[in-house]
């Protein structure tokens, strides 16, 4: 007898141009973009603030720094380490780099010393290229304790033209630097910039990217994406959202993020359209963009949307060519959806994915709208996408299966899953159990094949013995009009064991005090459930990508509450 997740259920609610399965990628994803160059030389590549480079132009710089790589001796293999914001740059080393083989591995701008240490370290990365300022205040103190043998550095303005920086306020800051012991981008471009350098052949399962978790639960593990994972999921991208030689990808992600290197770069380049870059997030700025280039599709965090409802300008700007709006990384509140379309017109799908399994592997069909769970509130991340297997299984024992409509960890497999953590065997066989990657996400799936996640294992509350999923409580404070962000933690509490506490920052022009707001919760959920605590802040701490540090407000609660139990 076959099991509810061996039936698929979801493909009946496939959109018709979208097949059960898509066929495997045969190239790797410098290939696909090659192609996009002999295609499409003179079509846009990227559009960086007001500026477009063509396929050709980003081509031909690519290839000048193969070029120096191939000086290097930096080939098949070799991490070439890039610790920079979004920009341009950003896509000519990893196609130069790909172009020699080597493995790109995309590093947060926000890390400090420390940070930065550990991951080109745990790489080996022998060449590291970075903005000027982050080498000038982090970077130039770290590589002499790593194996980082050269350093690239190159300005977020240096691919503009002249005059055009002084417009762009995000740049009002930008001054370009010179080191002794580094080598400039806009120099190894403008010196090699029609040599062509020796390719390596790179096949389908070589590795990409080491894409770096993001530490959540322990020290963060590079995790390696090959070609075909990537060039894969791009497919999925391109033939879910129905993109094609007319449309335009926004770059609202970090693109050293897994969302940024596929829903970004990737997809673009493999349709050979362009993407829209502006240094770093601001909504300002994205919404002069989007009016200027009228992009038709983007990817992005919860607290991207939540940011555009809340400024200030916004109804007075043109966002009608957005229609193919997809959010993930963290759940969404069905409440800020409705919002969004109400003001907007224009519908969040959800979007399932990870690190580990290259950005989608579950999505709400385009045009479609995602159901509600009735018993959690909990808004769908959609349905599997081609070729993707998924089951439940038991939340203690990954060997049993979770019977349809009983919540458990979700377990994944299929060709968009990562090849396993760089240096870290164990570590890998933990993350898999019998072939299968557990996510290590709180789900459930209903008669139709939708998917609902209830939380994170680890992010679950258990107060006086109940269990409490923080998504359930973010869900109803978001239901409050004053309610701009909200996280929930679990805090030490001498008789319930755990209580709740939220944390929540307040939209402009509203006022609410603590105990109107917890009354406001205990009105419409379980006693057990409602949050005890409410910790109002300017802003929630996000991650790069827009994911709520909820671990570092749990942790911290968790210390204030061992310091006054020891005071």
């Amino acid at each position: 007898m076959s099991s509810a997740y061996e039936d698929k259920p979801w493909l009946a609610s496939y959109a018709p141009y979208v097949p059960p399965e898509l066929p495997l990628p045969k190239m790797s994803m410098i290939d696909y973009f090659e192609e996009s160059v002999k295609r499409h030389p003179n079509q846009s590549a990227v559009h960086y603030f007001d500026h477009s480079i063509s396929y050709q132009e980003l081509d031909d710089m690519a290839e000048a720094f193969a070029a120096l790589l191939a000086e290097w001796g930096i080939g098949k293999g070799d991490r070439v380490a890039v610790y920079m914001q979004n920009n341009p740059q950003f896509l000519i080393v990893q196609y130069g780099a790909w172009k020699r083989g080597a493995i790109m591995v995309p590093l947060n701008p926000m890390f400090k010393e420390k940070e930065l240490e550990y991951h080109l370290v745990d790489s080996g990365a022998k060449v590291l290229v970075c903005l000027e300022s982050l080498y000038a205040s982090v970077a130039q103190e770290v590589v002499a304790k790593t194996k980082v043998a050269h350093v690239v550095t190159t300005n977020e303005a240096d691919l503009l033209p002249d005059g055009m920086k002084e417009s762009i306020s995000l740049l009002n800051d930008s001054h370009k630097q010179r080191f002794a012991d580094t080598i400039d981008m806009m120099d190894v471009v403008q010196q090699r910039l029609n040599m062509r350098a020796p390719h390596e052949e790179v096949t389908p399962d070589d590795v990409a990217c080491l894409v770096y978790t993001s530490g959540t639960t322990g020290l963060p593990k590079g995790a390696m994406s090959l070609h075909k994972n990537i060039a894969f999921n791009a497919e999925v991208y391109r033939t879910w959202m129905q993109l094609g030689d007319k449309d335009c990808v926004l770059g609202v992600a970090p693109l050293f993020h897994i969302t940024g290197m596929v829903g970004h770069i990737a997809v673009s380049s493999l349709v050979g359209i362009p993407l829209v870059l502006f240094h770093r997030f601001d909504v300002k700025e994205m919404l002069r963009l989007v009016e200027k280039w009228e992009p038709t599709f983007t990817v992005g965090s919860i607290t991207v949307y939540i940011a555009l409802m809340n400024h200030p300008d916004v109804e007075k700007r043109q966002l009608s060519s957005l229609k193919k709006c997809y959010s993930g990384g963290a759940p969404i509140a069905p409440s800020i959806t409705e919002q969004f379309l109400e003001k907007f017109d224009i519908y969040i799908h959800n979007v399932y994915g990870l690190t580990e399994s290259n950005s989608p592997a579950h999505a709400v069909p385009l045009g479609e709208r995602a159901p509600v769970d009735l018993e959690s509130g909990a808004l769908s991340v959609g349905i599997p996408v081609p070729n993707c297997e998924v089951k439940v299984v038991d939340l203690s024992d990954p060997s049993k299966e979770a019977a349809k409509g009983e919540t458990g960890e979700f377990a994944v497999r299929g060709p968009m899953i990562f090849a396993g953590y760089w240096d870290k065997p164990a570590e890998t066989e933990k993350a898999f159990h019998d072939g299968w990657f557990l996510t290590g996400d709180v789900v459930k799936m209903d008669e139709k094949g939708w998917f609902y996640v209830v939380d994170r294992k680890k992010d679950m509350i258990i107060a006086s013995g109940f269990k409490v999923w923080p998504r359930d409580v973010e869900d109803v404070l978001y239901k409050h009009p004053a309610v701009k962000e909200a996280a929930v933690v679990g805090v030490p509490h001498p008789y319930r064991g755990e209580t709740v506490r939220a944390y929540v920052s307040i939209k402009e022009g509203f006022s609410i005090t603590e105990e109107e707001l917890i009354q406001f919760c205990k009105e419409r959920m379980a006693d057990y459930k409602y949050p005890r605590e409410i910790i109002f802040l300017q802003e929630l701490p996000k991650t790069a990508t827009g994911k709520f540090l909820r671990r570092q407000l749990r942790d911290e609660a968790r210390e204030a509450s061992l310091n006054q139990q020891n005071a």
